[in-house]
């Protein structure tokens, strides 16, 4: 039996790792379930969902991308080959969203719950914005080997209770929880607060991403590629987007019966505000009651008919009545 594999949402510190001279083998399980829909229940309609959002929205070969889904759960049959799993996870919604899917699943193999254990950080002395393990250097995360503390069963039940949550065709239990912290997991409740702000807002319709697009733009930014740059750099409270996974939400904001930026075809392309766009932001429109909405939020498929939305009065979800 090898001693030990790495878990981690992304192969950001694969190379990292051996440079620094951390010994074991490296898994990497990068599904991005904090976009796209995540539905409760039957597996075949999560795995469909999965597979619409990385084809449609991200724009991976279906062929491929089915299969890559089908083996990565696949992969993780093999965990029980190994003595030592290190899961590595920092703040962030993305990791976050990882990290409750895994628990969930290793809930129902307690036979690995020994094997397990995590390191997990939202802050790296010296580094003014941190934002991910991916920026820290091979000596870096040669720090952190040794840190790594033993996953309990209350985090795995946390864990498993979480991702039911997310999961949900409605918001609250996941708000519910989120509200009532998650002292097992201290970064779980912050993260899901911010995956909950990606609900169309009662002040203007649009998720909190969006808005902070059309904030970098109004504040200078030229193109799609620098409204990313400010994002990451200064505007978004809690970063977790990738560059793939953000393209599809600014270049959505040029589409509908009315756009709020103007038209885009590349990373490149000048933008800038509509006068919708401009009437958005200042809290005068309402990108939903215009252009209507089709999105997943977790397991919550937001319609005009099953409208969700989230209230920063009352700072939770709240649903329209219709």
């Amino acid at each position: 039996m090898t001693s030990t594999l790495h878990i981690r949402c992304g192969s950001d510190i694969r190379d990292g790792l051996v440079q620094a001279g951390i010994p074991g083998d490296f898994l990497e399980f990068s599904d991005p379930v904090c976009k796209g829909g995540t539905p409760g229940g039957d597996d075949n309609a999560f795995h469909a969902a999965r597979l619409a959002y990385l084809t449609n929205d991200l724009g991976r070969p279906p062929a491929p991308t089915d299969t890559g889904l089908r083996e990565a759960l696949r992969s993780l049959e093999q965990t029980n080959d190994y003595e030592r799993l290190v899961l590595w996870f920092e703040h962030d919604i993305y990791d976050q969203a990882v990290l409750i899917r895994l628990l969930s699943w290793f809930a129902d193999r307690p036979e690995l719950e020994p094997r397990l254990s995590m390191i997990t950080v939202d802050r790296f002395p010296g580094v003014d914005r941190f934002i991910g393990l991916g920026q820290l250097a091979p000596d870096q995360l040669r720090s952190l080997w040794g840190s790594e503390q033993p996953v309990t069963r209350a985090q795995i039940a946390l864990g498993q209770r979480a991702w039911k949550a997310f999961r949900a065709p409605e918001p609250l239990a996941l708000f519910d929880l989120a509200a009532a912290g998650t002292p097992d997991l201290p970064f779980l409740a912050p993260a899901l607060m911010r995956h909950l702000q990606e609900l169309p807002w009662t002040t203007d319709g649009l998720s909190l991403t969006e808005r902070l697009t059309l904030r970098a733009i109004a504040e200078g930014a030229e193109t799609p590629g620098q409204c990313f740059r400010d994002l990451h750099g200064h505007l978004e409270p809690q970063p977790f987007l990738g560059d793939i996974m953000y393209w599809p939400i600014v270049a959505g904001l040029a589409r509908g019966k009315m756009g709020a930026v103007t038209a885009l075809e590349t990373w490149m392309s000048p933008i800038a505000l509509t006068s919708f766009g401009e009437d958005l932001l200042a809290g005068k429109a309402d990108w939903v009651q215009t252009n209507g909405i089709d999105r997943w939020v977790g397991g919550v498929h937001v319609t005009p008919a099953n409208l969700w939305r989230w209230d920063p009065a009352r700072n939770g979800p709240t649903k329209a009545v219709t």
